[in-house]
């Protein structure tokens, strides 16, 4: 029988969820408080914690961090008043599995049980089979380069399949993201498990909620057709506030098993900053963010990229293994700056190694805004704009409170004057504290 652990320091309370818990197939046992709960939690072990957020003389943020400390698989779910709602968005970002507000029903409850149970018995699985991250997928053929950033990536890759957790891949347009996503889905779940994409930036808001969350919103088709497998969320960050809200109920309440996989091309945590996009979705599609990197900050990998995409390139004067380029045009290949990343390296690779009429391909035969160098910024204009949205991001952070940015930056205050106005916070608030 699966067990819950109840932490809350009213014994009413404990009356309560016992008389409504135990007849749906869960054991229950109790503490009055953290530290009572973290001692028990360790000598007799359970599949779920329900803790109460508002405890002494250990609250139930401080339990959260000190089970998943001990146990990084600790299901926990928040139990919260409406006025602590920011309390229990904070318990998400710590690792929380959900939160529930009081006064809650019985069988919204029982549903949050039971998906956290279902979520439990599925990490449990995967560590008794001994699966090990990545399965039998060759990451490494799959993801061409030897760069430092490349190899980082692969590595973080492997220790994300075959897990449940959210994850969220973001970075430049062109990174591989949607290629990323498709690696993590083959390699952690079964042959015949769905792959099942959305793009948020392409349907019409109304079909995409009806699609996604359904007209009761309990699942729509693309969420029942990923059951058991991968639904993957494009451009998440192009979602309407409306549709995320929806989004975030359908998070907390469905019970239709599936693993979730979100990217985006922008800092997703700068629009939380600045209320475009909904904080509680944030800290449930980034449990576990992963950034690719930028074509540009990998150069040393463009001739292994160049091989690779010109051997799937077709050619009436010459097989793929005898096309070359010429150390000019390596040279300017490795020079530009790249602003489509991955996916403008093949298109111009494809279309220079498959029209070429001379076996070794020269700079001449680049595009011309690949030889333009003249429109590049120079080195004080570029490290002034990377200054400038370093800049921008702390006060966001700060909500405008330029005395905690400066605390921060630790600069002249003449510096934040460069900012434009319209990126600050229209109505300067203390920097939140951090629990």
């Amino acid at each position: 029988m699966p067990s819950v652990l109840i932490v809350d320091d009213l014994l009413s309370i404990h009356e309560m969820l016992e008389a409504v818990i135990q007849p749906t197939g869960f054991s229950t046992a109790f503490a009055t408080d953290g530290e009572k709960a973290l001692a028990r939690y360790k000598s007799e072990k359970f599949d779920l914690v329900l803790a109460d957020i508002d405890m002494k003389p250990m609250d139930g943020i401080a339990l959260l961090k000190q089970l998943k400390a001990y146990d990084p698989r600790a299901v926990v779910v928040i139990m919260t008043a409406y006025a602590s709602t920011e309390s229990a968005v904070q318990a998400l970002k710590l690792g929380a599995f959900d939160y529930l507000v009081k006064p809650f029903k019985v069988d919204e409850l029982i549903a949050t049980l039971k998906r956290g149970l279902d979520f439990r018995e599925m990490s449990s699985q995967t560590v008794a089979a001994g699966v090990m991250p990545g399965g039998s997928l060759d990451f490494e053929s799959q993801i061409v380069g030897q760069s430092a950033p490349v190899k980082r990536l692969i590595q973080q890759i492997k220790k994300l399949v075959g897990g449940k957790n959210p994850i969220l891949l973001s970075g430049e347009v062109g990174t591989g993201k949607s290629h990323t996503a498709e690696l993590i889905h083959h390699g952690g779940a079964s042959e015949d498990a769905p792959l099942v994409k959305l793009d948020c930036k392409q349907n019409d808001p109304e079909f995409f909620r009806l699609n996604l969350t359904g007209p009761d919103g309990s699942g729509g088709p693309s969420l029942l057709q990923a059951e058991n497998g991968t639904l993957v969320l494009h451009n998440i960050e192009c979602l309407p506030r409306s549709i995320q809200k929806d989004l975030v109920k359908l998070l907390r309440n469905t019970q239709i098993v599936f693993r979730l996989i979100c990217t985006a091309n922008v800092d997703l945590e700068s629009l939380v900053d600045e209320g475009k996009f909904e904080e509680e979705l944030f800290y449930r599609v980034a449990s576990l963010p992963v950034h690719l990197p930028a074509l540009r900050d990998r150069i040393e990998d463009i001739p292994e990229l160049i091989r690779h995409i010109v051997a799937e390139c077709s050619n009436p004067n010459f097989e793929p293994s005898q096309i070359e380029f010429a150390p000019d045009a390596l040279q300017a290949l490795s020079a530009y700056r790249w602003p489509g990343n991955l996916a403008e390296l093949r298109q111009i690779i494809s279309q220079a190694a498959s029209t070429t009429e001379e076996r070794v391909i020269s700079a001449g035969q680049l595009p011309q805004r690949i030889l333009q160098m003249d429109a590049w910024p120079s080195l004080d204009d570029f490290l002034g704009e990377q200054e400038h949205q370093y800049i921008r991001k702390v006060l966001h952070s700060c909500r405008g409170d330029t005395e905690a940015a400066l605390r921060i930056l630790r600069c002249d205050p003449s510096r934040l004057e460069a900012v434009a106005p319209d990126n600050l916070s229209a109505d300067p608030k203390p920097a939140p504290t951090q629990e």
